[in-house]
């Protein structure tokens, strides 16, 4: 249920695309939808019906996104895949939501380093895959993708957050006991319903979002021209009816909560309304061994930290080599989890928002090598800890 806003937030997407005339064959769709009723607001209708289900479980990973967005069918396991069929003279709209660390945006079981998105973009531009493409994408830190996308090739993106911080989840639902939405995504998904999108650019909806978001800082990256465009030139227009009855139902969105904060805002909520003695308790240990393990990764960065002088770091991103960082990210979710736990993946979304440490080494110059040395060191210490039963304060 934790990851229950950013199912919604897709099917919500996927709605309003559809309704404003884009057929289905020129969409393609990855979430792994909860069972049911979906809604994206209080008292929301049910975003689910009809939604495609073209990649889902397995086959929603960063290499099929990739694969599909450049259209190239071969790069993919799956049987008879989906995939964008566009050329030169054609508009790409991507939306992406769901966790993120500095230049990483997490799927369901792997993440999408900032790198290979950068490469494949440019990869598409060279072979004369697009006219123009906007992406907005729904993470913590995602700021941190877009630092290295080129301003030359027609590409235009807007982030939900800056590169050092989280964004946040709203919309708290009691009797589903999680979050319905995002806070980015809340408004952009508003401002594209009810405003005439032939009449409005996305440099208006980006002035919309950093006027009236209250917690995170949109950010926008590429090239600056694409937001003179109308937005209908990506998602067409919305239709009247739907722009009259969305304004009439109001929009506030509340239960700002940063998204590091989700997993024990909703624990707590769980264990203060159980009325069961031996579920509560259950509850109880979860939520102190969630604290536990975030207490461990706290410790284990901070020791990496150390041995590096972490004051004349440089925080700006842009200087980061997007190869050396994807290298040490990768050791680290190595070497720190064992990915064939399930639970270990949720383990790696608690250290996401210590991902910006290992960030800011790279922005300074500090070889991946030497790096990547130390986590391994921190990590044989702190696993031999654990072995001799030693609790983290």
């Amino acid at each position: 249920m934790e990851n229950y806003r950013h199912q919604a937030d897709v099917c919500h997407a996927y709605q309003i695309v559809h309704q404003n005339g884009i057929p289905d064959e020129q969409i393609v769709v990855m979430i792994n939808p909860h069972p049911g009723k979906i809604i994206n607001k209080p008292n929301g209708l049910d975003v689910y019906p009809g939604v495609p289900k073209d990649y889902t479980g397995e086959d929603v990973t960063p290499q099929n996104f990739l694969a599909a967005l450049k259209g190239d069918r071969r790069a993919m396991k799956k049987r008879n895949p989906k995939v964008i069929t566009s050329g030169g003279n054609d508009t790409i709209f991507i939306y992406l939501t769901d966790h993120g660390g500095s230049g990483i945006f997490c799927f369901p079981n792997d993440i999408l380093h900032a790198s290979d998105l950068i490469e494949t973009i440019k990869e598409m531009a060279r072979n004369n895959k697009f006219a123009k493409m906007v992406i907005y994408m729904e993470s913590c830190h995602s700021g941190s993708m877009f630092t290295k996308l080129p301003n030359n090739v027609h590409v235009y993106a807007v982030t939900a957050a800056r590169a050092d911080e989280a964004s946040y989840a709203c919309y708290f639902d009691s009797e589903r006991e999680t979050f319905l939405s995002d806070e980015f995504s809340a408004h952009w998904m508003y401002y594209t319903e009810t405003n005439d999108l032939d009449n409005k650019t996305f440099g208006d909806q980006f002035g919309y979002l950093q006027e009236m978001m209250m917690s995170s800082h949109s950010c926008r990256f590429g090239d600056m021209t694409m937001g003179g465009h109308p937005i209908s030139e990506f998602v067409n227009n919305t239709p009247q009816r739907v722009r009259s009855e969305t304004r009439a139902l109001g929009f506030a969105p509340t239960h700002l909560t940063s998204n590091h904060d989700v997993p024990f805002k909703i624990l707590e909520h769980r264990i203060k309304t159980e009325t069961d003695a031996g579920r509560k308790q259950h509850l109880k240990r979860k939520y102190e061994a969630l604290h536990k393990t975030k207490a461990k990764i706290d410790g284990d960065v901070e020791a990496i930290s150390k041995h590096f002088k972490c004051d004349d770091l440089d925080e700006d991103y842009s200087k980061m080599d997007l190869h050396a960082f994807k290298t040490v990210a990768e050791h680290f979710r190595a070497t720190c989890f064992d990915w064939h736990k399930e639970e270990c993946f949720t383990q790696f979304h608690i250290a996401l928002p210590h991902m910006h440490a290992f960030a800011r080494l790279c922005a300074c110059g500090v070889e991946s090598e030497r790096i990547i040395e130390v986590i391994t060191k921190v990590s044989r210490k702190s696993s031999r800890k654990l072995q001799q039963g030693y609790k983290h304060p």
